[in-house]
């Protein structure tokens, strides 16, 4: 996290996230991405709510499997729907931030899709849907991905 992930986080993913916290939105991040590596992040933006790939782990060791359903396209919508039934939520007024066009099942259902930093597929997508497209990479220099 010291090393590889902290000298990466942009200022304005930061900025974005507090904007959401001061108008009180519930905060949640969703990712295909495995927990052991995007919880350290959701902590350093203070959101304690994590949806990620877990993976199963027994005797000790990792064992290349998948604990419970993938947070992965329809994985993601099946697991964001038991997250909001377990916490009294709903979409209503809801914002959802992707760069991925494997994520388009989510950006459907939210009331604020909005492409960020987005693949072409995506970007097109949005483009067509007159969705928001920003990105957070906005001044940053040396950052070509």
């Amino acid at each position: 996290m010291t090393e590889l992930i902290s000298p990466i986080m942009l200022p304005a993913a930061q900025r974005l996230v507090e904007e959401h916290r001061a108008k009180g939105h519930a905060l949640l991040i969703i990712t295909a991405t495995n927990r052991f590596v995007t919880e350290p992040i959701a902590t350093a933006f203070g959101i304690d709510d994590l949806i990620a790939t877990d993976p199963e782990f027994k005797d000790g060791r990792y064992t290349g499997e998948v604990s419970g359903t993938p947070s992965f396209r329809a994985g993601k919508v099946e697991r964001l729907n038991t997250w909001l039934r377990e916490n009294g939520y709903n979409l209503a007024s809801s914002w959802f931030y992707s760069d991925s066009l494997n994520d388009l099942p989510l950006l459907e259902m939210v009331t604020h899709p909005v492409a960020v930093d987005a693949d072409p597929t995506l970007t097109d997508h949005a483009a067509a849907k007159g969705w928001p497209i920003i990105s957070l990479r906005d001044g940053v220099k040396g950052d070509d991905r």
